[in-house]
């Protein structure tokens, strides 16, 4: 079965993600009325070897002209100097503002080639063919798109809505057991966020889409379109609500942009995890949530095999990581903007959260 859900706001051109399996041989026949000229797959070296000949059968099929450029895999790819790499090549190639970039793979080539296609030209059209779990229900949709830098992650980037999301169940089958798992921390998160149901249903029946399950996946993967592309729909560019889907990201990211984005020692959708546990704990030792749903929030998330506590991911400094959150770009004017939980299901944003209480909270929870 395909599920075609739109994605509409007042300030963009609506799109469909289209969610189902199988759907890489009919790609072409989909993305055709996008391919105007010439058309650059972008993606990595472990996707090319993986899924690339496929995907440009079907283009070819149904008479879309395209080439390939490869980018290393991996979170260091969206870099200054990967991002220069690319927007040469495609100078070399000598796409106009009638071209398309198709974006096939996970998370960094979806970042990465959508920072491209809203650079060059001053934009030009964009297809997202996610390949992973994390990158079909989170990243691929809602137009943010970006690259690190040494001082954090995400922070130099723009806002850049796809033409067409393809979410193929299928290429799900090809990744590791950690990559995985990573994703499902994104589905977590968004029965956090505003869905109780959801999350019910996650750590019950659906825990088997965490180990593969193909018609749990299809389901957490369209529940979580559904959530996001409601709060895109209403918030394109993070002024209010959207920052709900941040949740475990201000933790997350700090953590690790002081691992240097090392994804061997931890995943981006473990860092997620992790900084989920420690939202709920820390809003409920602040009194804001009941202590018996951060403790159910982190049985939900070790169960899935994901991280809960700092010690699972190194050893860090209290002061460093406030230092860190306090740079995450949805600070302002110099104060902590922190995703935190009234219930599981009932998330907010506090945009003046105590300082001297995250940092006694971090040292509570093993930081130095």
């Amino acid at each position: 079965m395909t599920t075609t859900l739109p994605v509409s706001g007042a300030h963009f051109e609506p799109y469909e993600v289209v969610v189902g399996e199988g759907l890489t041989a009919g790609l072409g026949r989909r993305v055709a009325p996008f391919a105007r000229g010439r058309t650059v797959i972008i993606t990595d070296e472990t996707v090319a070897g993986l899924h690339a000949p496929a995907v440009l059968a079907s283009l070819q099929a149904a008479g879309v002209r395209a080439r390939l450029l490869t980018i290393p895999p991996g979170e260091n790819s969206k870099s200054f100097a990967e991002l220069e790499r690319v927007i040469d090549r495609l100078l070399a190639f000598g796409l106009d503002r009638r071209d398309l970039i198709i974006a096939l793979g996970g998370g960094v080539v979806g970042d990465l080639a959508g920072l491209a296609a809203a650079l060059y030209m001053r934009g030009i059209d964009l297809v997202q063919v996610p390949t992973t779990l994390l990158a079909q229900v989170d990243s691929s949709v809602g137009g943010k798109t970006a690259i690190d830098t040494p001082r954090g992650k995400n922070l130099v980037g723009a806002f850049h809505q796809p033409r067409l999301v393809v979410a193929d169940i299928d290429l799900l089958a090809t990744l590791p057991e950690r990559q995985l798992r990573s994703g499902w921390a994104e589905v977590l998160k968004h029965g956090l966020i505003c869905d109780a149901g959801f999350f019910d249903w996650l750590a019950g029946e659906g825990a088997v889409g965490a180990k593969g399950d193909p018609a749990a996946l299809t389901r957490a993967v369209v529940r979580s379109i559904e959530i996001k592309s409601a709060i895109v729909g209403e918030d394109e560019k993070e002024a209010g609500r959207r920052a709900l889907l941040n949740l475990g990201h201000t933790f997350g990211h700090a953590i690790e942009a002081e691992l240097g984005f090392d994804e061997d020692a931890l995943t981006h959708g473990e860092a997620v995890a992790l900084g989920c546990a420690l939202a709920f704990r820390f809003s409920a030792a602040r009194g804001l949530c009941p202590l018996a749903d951060a403790d159910r929030v982190e049985t939900v998330i070790a169960a899935a095999g994901l991280p809960t506590r700092l010690e699972h991911a190194g050893a860090f400094s209290a002061d460093r990581l406030l230092a860190r959150m306090a740079g995450d770009k949805k600070a302002e004017g110099g104060g902590l903007t922190l995703i935190l939980a009234r219930a599981i299901g009932d998330a907010f944003v506090d945009k003046a959260a105590d300082r001297a209480a995250v940092a006694a909270f971090l040292r509570a929870e093993g930081a130095a």
